[in-house]
């Protein structure tokens, strides 16, 4: 068998694995280990084992990964996030579905200390949804509206997927996180509006909730929000000022988090070692997902199948907006079979040389990625944040009523993605601004 035709084997190989439902990382291990085997020897697989592991956690804007996550996990055990969407709904309830666009902007400041979708859905879905539905909203729209919000917590800095993005992309951090402000902030934008289209056009599936709140009660709820603005400001800041860099401020917020919590007597031995062991948990499986990436590219580049799936797709169309919409549509079939993560590491190895040919802004397509990959995250059959919800709401709620919730989120995403390609110096506005 030729180089090529082994590399082609082994990409099947993956696929076959993946589809038995193989954790990602240890398919890609497994499959790069002997089709590297296959192509060189024995000496050279056991050598890329030995030294690809070290040049991967040796990049040392990784170590800001492990920081971020224990920050919003510390922030979500010790309850700092509380007094997000009851601060929201005492100031947005009045509007009409005003529960459900609290649970948006609840999400979004959430989302800002949090850097995963599936966090920031748990954390809101726990304190959202059961007050919408004993608030009589409709299931779809309860369960719907803080699934989707959820996927904020992917595109608002600090956000994970952004920070593998820049490593494996070689792009700036700060500047992907600035861009991230504003395909956030048109995301939330767009669900604000389905929700009051919705209630609009259907009156019944959020009633009005009738509760005068006098200015007292509004600056108490304001007060009760200053745990998680101190934290945010002491990032932002900070990492936006030039105090410190992005590996820096995960560490600075790990720690403010931790200090605000054991201020507010809210974060507890036991709360902090649960923090702890779920921080350590994710860092090793994205570790292993990406040792099995970086095999992976070297398998592709050994092979030749890399070079031979890019200059394919170029050949398809000389329009690169034709070659641009089959790298949505692809990475958009991805999202519905693999957490964003593995998506990532499998695919940037074929995909950003056709981006880097066609002449495409790299911190643009880093944002217009994870915003695909998010819709991925609320779309069947593994819709992560829509099992979570599921999880939270237990036999309440249908899991398909959850789905069919979405839905009515997911045309106003599909705009946003329409808008991110049709303009993309929106999109780069922020950072030019800022960083020149």
């Amino acid at each position: 068998m030729s180089n090529i035709d082994i590399g082609f084997t082994c990409l099947g190989l993956l696929l076959v694995l993946l589809a038995l439902r193989v954790p990602i990382g240890i398919s890609m291990i497994v499959v790069s280990f002997g089709g590297l085997w296959s192509l060189t020897s024995w000496k050279v697989a056991w050598g890329a084992i030995g030294v690809v592991p070290f040049d991967f956690t040796a990049n040392w804007v990784l170590s800001s990964i492990p920081m971020f996550l224990l920050m919003g996990f510390i922030a979500y055990h010790a309850e700092l996030t509380k007094g997000l969407f009851e601060a929201a709904r005492v100031w947005l309830a009045r509007l009409p579905g005003g529960l459900a666009i609290s649970a948006v902007f609840g999400s979004a400041i959430f989302a800002a200390i949090c850097g995963s979708s599936v966090a920031c859905s748990a954390a809101m879905g726990r304190i959202a949804v059961p007050e919408m539905l004993k608030s009589n909203y409709s299931a779809e729209l309860s369960t719907g509206t803080v699934a989707i919000a959820g996927t904020v917590g992917a595109l608002i800095p600090p956000s994970i997927l952004l920070i593998l993005y820049g490593v494996i992309a070689q792009q700036p951090v700060p500047q992907l996180f600035m861009a991230g402000f504003t395909v956030g902030i048109v995301s939330v934008a767009g669900y604000v509006l389905v929700i009051l289209l919705r209630v609009w056009t259907n009156p019944s599936v959020a009633p009005k909730v009738r509760r005068d709140v006098t200015a007292a009660e509004r600056r108490a709820a304001l007060w009760d929000t200053w745990p998680i603005l101190l934290v945010m400001a002491g990032i932002f800041i900070g990492l936006f000022g030039g105090i410190f860099t992005a590996t820096e401020a995960g560490g600075v917020g790990a720690f403010m988090a931790t200090v605000v919590g054991l201020m507010k007597r809210t974060l507890t031995w036991k709360r902090f070692r649960a923090a702890a062991l779920e921080c350590l948990l994710t860092t090793s499986a994205l570790i292993i997902i990406g040792l099995g990436a970086s095999l992976f590219t070297r398998l592709l580049a050994i092979s030749g199948i890399g070079s031979v799936i890019s200059d394919a797709i170029l050949g398809v169309s000389e329009s690169q907006l034709v070659i641009l919409l089959m790298i949505v549509v692809v990475y958009l079939v991805l999202g519905c079979f693999l957490e964003p993560i593995g998506a990532i590491l499998l695919t940037l190895p074929i995909v950003l040389p056709v981006i880097k040919a066609g002449g495409h802004d790299m911190i643009w397509f880093g944002l217009l990625l994870v915003k695909l990959l998010e819709i991925g995250m609320v779309t069947p059959p593994v819709g992560m944040n829509v099992f979570v919800i599921k999880g939270i709401v237990g036999d309440r709620v249908k899991l398909a009523e959850i789905f069919k919730g979405v839905m009515w989120f997911l045309v106003m995403d599909l705009v946003v993605v329409g808008l991110m390609i049709a303009f993309p110096h929106v999109v780069l506005w922020l950072p030019k601004v800022v960083f020149g």
